[in-house]
């Protein structure tokens, strides 16, 4: 897993084709997500009443929380 530093303005691209750029932080950290429309973008507490917490995250907890 990869995790990035950003500032407001700036973005990461994902395999040509999506784009994730912080658009504002004032106090909360707001994501703009562009992906083709085949692609399924779930919030995560939407995602785990449906599907247990990926090990990815479980490792991230973890460390950092």
């Amino acid at each position: 897993m990869l995790s990035l530093g950003r500032n407001p303005g700036e973005y990461l691209v994902i395999n040509d084709n999506i784009v994730v750029q912080v658009v504002s932080i004032n106090g909360d950290l707001r994501l703009a997500i562009d992906a083709p429309k085949q692609i399924s973008i779930v919030r995560g507490e939407v995602y785990e009443k449906l599907h247990p917490v990926p090990q990815c995250l479980e490792q991230l907890k973890e460390k950092y929380l």
